[in-house]
């Protein structure tokens, strides 16, 4: 039978990865080896991008049921490997220099056709910090959002088709921590409207077309789209709120579906997260973890007991009184591993 949630669910401890990351320090001290960058990511971003553009010159005259193919079977994989490298970029895990990782992922930016990656690292290190607090982590559904699509499959279906637009409905709720615009914002929006602009006039409307369509295919009603399930809804019962993916779909996704080990460990590069889960595999097999990202979407999609309001949700911004000592000092361990990263 099913039943229909009305609201998430609710924990008064502090998000689970802070508790962890130090039992595995502790146990694991040799991990520390495992952070660092990897500058050779950005030659991925280079491939890609002459992917996406080049696919866009060779289909400006072909037929649209083509170009939404090519769309869906090739360019939806070369996007969302390139929103991943965004994401290593937002963790400054590619070069040393930040200024360098922020050029990095502009430039993996222009086939995405929204200016996206300078705003996603304000918001992603966030979410990392405060996982489920609705005022600090826009990855956190929206109430009202939950409540609109409900259970039926044509809603969530729809949900998952306009995610890139739902993701942007999140963000008025985060303004009085995180300031919308600045000049690399700006700078991010001109770089994308001059690329956008002369992909039209040189190439025409259906270029366009094959990269906004592949974009919203890489992170909407697509297997990769199974991604958002994957990473914080309550598949594996009340408890577990972040689950990892391990299937081959983790080579276009440059092993984000590690993203337990990444959680734990965000100051570790996409190449090194195979390296953790097996050095520290204690702390992992016994977790709940998907294998296929296409079961995935069918069940998110048909069962009924799965909804938007499958998501753990916290507030007083992920503070606990409980075991305070243990988790003020793993937060430190944390904050440490995301910032240690941030610097010049």
């Amino acid at each position: 039978m099913s039943s229909k949630k009305s609201d998430f669910s609710w924990s008064d401890d502090c998000e689970p990865h802070k508790l962890r990351t130090k039992e595995i320090i502790v146990d694991h001290p040799e991990i520390r080896k495992l952070i660092g960058r990897n500058p050779y990511t950005f030659l991925i971003i280079l491939l890609c991008v002459a992917v996406q553009t080049g696919l866009a010159y060779v289909l400006r005259d072909s037929s649209w049921w083509i170009v939404l193919l090519v769309a869906y079977c090739v360019g939806a994989f070369a996007c969302h490997t390139l929103f991943v490298t965004g994401h290593e970029c937002s963790h400054n895990l590619v070069f040393k220099r930040r200024g360098m990782n922020t050029f990095a992922g502009l430039v993996g930016n222009l086939p995405l056709v929204f200016a996206s990656s300078v705003s996603f690292k304000k918001y992603h290190l966030k979410h990392h910090a405060y996982q489920g607090v609705e005022a600090l982590d826009a990855d956190m559904p929206n109430h009202w959002e939950a409540k609109l699509v409900g259970n039926s499959t044509f809603g969530k279906a729809m949900w998952l088709f306009l995610y890139p637009i739902v993701q942007v409905s999140r963000l008025g709720r985060l303004t009085k921590e995180i300031k919308i615009f600045d000049k690399y914002v700006v700078l991010n929006w001109i770089i994308q409207i001059v690329y956008v602009g002369a992909l039209i006039y040189f190439w025409g409307g259906k270029a366009f077309v094959y990269q906004l369509a592949s974009f919203f295919f890489s992170v909407g009603l697509h297997p990769l789209g199974a991604r958002w399930i994957q990473e914080h809804f309550l598949t594996h019962g009340e408890e577990q709120e972040t689950k990892s993916y391990y299937g081959p779909l983790n080579v276009p996704n440059l092993n984000v579906g590690f993203h337990n080990e990444h959680h734990d460990f965000p100051s570790v590069p996409w190449n090194n997260l195979p390296k953790l889960h097996k050095l520290a595999h204690e702390h992992y097999d016994n977790l709940g973890s998907h294998k296929s990202y296409t079961v995935l979407l069918f069940q998110f999609l048909f069962n009924r007991n799965l909804s938007v309001f499958s998501r753990m949700a916290r507030s007083n911004r992920g503070k606990t009184t409980k075991d305070k000592k243990v988790a003020a000092s793993s937060q430190q361990l944390v904050e440490k591993s995301v910032l240690s990263n941030k610097i010049d």
